[in-house]
């Protein structure tokens, strides 16, 4: 990670900068923030949070002005457009380009072909994948977020055995140990669930010299999320220990921004830290094995981690705008925000018909959050595949008791960071449906919907068959968790960016729907390691292969 010398240097710049806004974040800060300041409690917990929030999530030098500036933009928006959620015809980082299929089949039977060239999307992505492109190198956004985050952990674990605490000092020091954890493994999930191979580094360093530490000696994705499972444990382990006393509830209150601890955002008990990582922890599996992998062991596994994840009473970790946009601006900081418009394609993500199309019609989430409008066509040198006929509402159509998907006020839309009660249920339906419960999966989707306002018939007792619950599942799946950075994980494990997709609504160029399309994908399953960090780290001997066979 030599690569990231510059970055890592840049944890300093995020005390600074949750000092300028300390009345909203209610964040103490040392009026001078440095490496002297960072050594008290007060200067190390407000280090731990700028690290976080700002190096971890919003990093400036890690955005494109088109894509949005934060990881919930842009990264999630990859995602998305990779699991053909949101669609784009802008060219800044390519992303036109990589979500092109190979080619799509219309319903008389005429084959678009990707018009890129090379004419398919994994050459391209290689093509690209240059550290002469710097920001325009779509593999670089992901990897770059997630190792400073690693490296901004390591280094508050370093320090929080040189600094001082007031009263419990040790239940303080392990609730900053616990949040270190955490957020390793989910970084490191990210890049396991995303990258052929990576780097595991304990290392913190110092952060004013030129010398961060580091190896070269990559991977394999597996190990990567290997190692995700191991700091989540260590975070288990930690808060399994913990008191939740005013030490505790102190700490991380001050870690997690004021701002952030309403709705589902708050301080979190222990109890319901250690339900967060069991739902990481099923989703590490899952993401990351293909569905004719997964066998009873499996599957049983993800059950029992998903019986002892999320609830719908847990607190889970979240973030919001505010006036001064401090942590993302609610008109630019996710992608739902990016994604509405007055009309379709006014906006530089579009709703994908494929996504209109797992809605029931008479679902009450489609009417409250989408609107049928001129149909968009976009260029046709990047093929048919973004052409729409939706548009995402602001802050929803006003239907009482039915979930909003997105919101361009002030404090209104809730970012979900990591794990949801959501994403565990519909984790645990999918595991009961494929372990001879189909009936049971499916009482989870009926409740669901229930508590989003579907206002759709009971899918219990109608007879269903197993393959028939897998069905209804993967389409609840893509409505539920539509913009939350998981569709790229669910088209690759259930063989989709292989396979393609029967059945599909498309519109050419010509305006006309088709409504049988076959979309082939042809998409790269994990992307090779950038080039912005090869460049500078060349892989040892003993490396993992850092480039897909595929």
């Amino acid at each position: 990670m030599k690569k990231y010398i510059f970055l890592y240097s840049s944890v300093l710049v995020a005390m600074s900068l949750f000092n300028s806004c300390q009345e909203e974040l209610d964040v103490n800060n040392p009026n001078q923030p440095g490496i002297d300041a960072a050594l008290t409690e007060e200067g190390l917990i407000s280090l731990a949070q700028g690290t976080t929030y700002l190096n971890g999530f919003n990093f400036l030098k890690y955005s494109d002005g088109g894509m949005g500036p934060t990881f919930y933009t842009g990264v999630v928006a990859i995602h998305e457009l990779l699991g053909d959620v949101v669609t784009s015809d802008f060219a800044n980082v390519f992303i036109n380009q990589i979500c092109c299929p190979d080619a799509i089949t219309l319903d008389d039977a005429t084959v678009v072909l990707n018009p890129n060239s090379p004419p398919i999307q994994k050459d391209f992505l290689r093509q690209v994948n240059e550290n002469a492109n710097q920001g325009n190198n779509p593999a670089y956004y992901e990897w770059a977020f997630m190792y400073n985050l690693l490296h901004a952990s390591n280094h508050i674990l370093d320090l929080t055995e040189e600094v001082e605490f007031s009263g419990n000092a040790e239940i303080k020091k392990n609730t900053l140990k616990a949040w270190c954890y955490w957020w390793k493994g989910f970084a490191y999930s990210r890049i396991g669930s995303m990258y052929y191979a990576g780097l595991i580094n304990d290392y913190g360093g110092d952060i004013t010299s030129d010398n961060p530490g580091t190896n070269n000696n990559y991977v394999s994705h597996e190990a990567i999320i290997d190692e995700s499972d191991k700091q989540l444990d260590l975070a288990v382990a930690t808060l399994t220990a913990l008191q939740n006393d005013e030490n505790y509830q102190n700490v991380l209150g001050e870690l997690i921004p004021l701002i952030f601890q309403v709705g589902k955002g708050g301080v979190l008990s222990p109890e319901m830290w250690i339900r967060n990582i069991n739902t990481l922890k099923a989703r590490n599996i899952l993401a990351n094995t293909r569905i004719t992998a997964m066998n009873a062991g499996l599957w049983n596994e993800v059950l029992t981690l998903a019986n002892n994840g999320v609830t719908a009473e847990d607190l889970v970790f979240t973030g919001r705008s505010n006036d001064n946009s401090d942590f993302m601006s609610p008109t630019d900081g996710n992608l739902p925000a990016k994604t509405i418009s007055t009309n379709a394609g006014d906006n530089i993500y579009k709703v994908s018909e494929r996504l209109i199309q797992d809605y029931d019609p008479a679902d009450q989430r489609l009417a409250n959050n989408f609107a049928v409008t001129s149909t968009w066509i976009g260029g046709s040198d990047r093929g048919t595949s973004f052409n729409t006929r939706y548009t995402m509402l602001n802050g929803g159509n006003g239907l009482p008791g039915v979930v909003v998907l997105g919101s361009q006020t002030t404090g209104e839309y809730e970012l979900y960071m990591a794990t949801t009660y959501e994403e565990n249920e519909l984790m645990k339906a999918e595991a009961l449906i494929n372990t001879g419960d189909p009936e049971g999966g499916l009482a989870i989707i009926d409740e669901l919907r229930i508590q989003q306002g579907a206002g759709l018939s009971a899918l219990t007792g109608t007879g269903l068959s197993a393959d028939e619950a897998n069905t209804a599942l993967r389409k609840e799946r893509r409505v539920v968790l539509a913009f939350r950075g998981l569709s790229f994980y669910d088209a690759r494990r259930w063989g989709v960016i292989f396979d393609g997709r029967q059945g599909c609504i498309v519109i050419d160029q010509n305006g006309q729907l088709n409504t049988n399309a076959t979309i082939n994908y042809g998409f790269l399953d994990y992307w090779d390691v950038p080039d912005n960090e090869l460049a500078y780290n060349p892989p040892s001997a003993e490396s993992a292969p850092v480039k897909n066979p595929r």
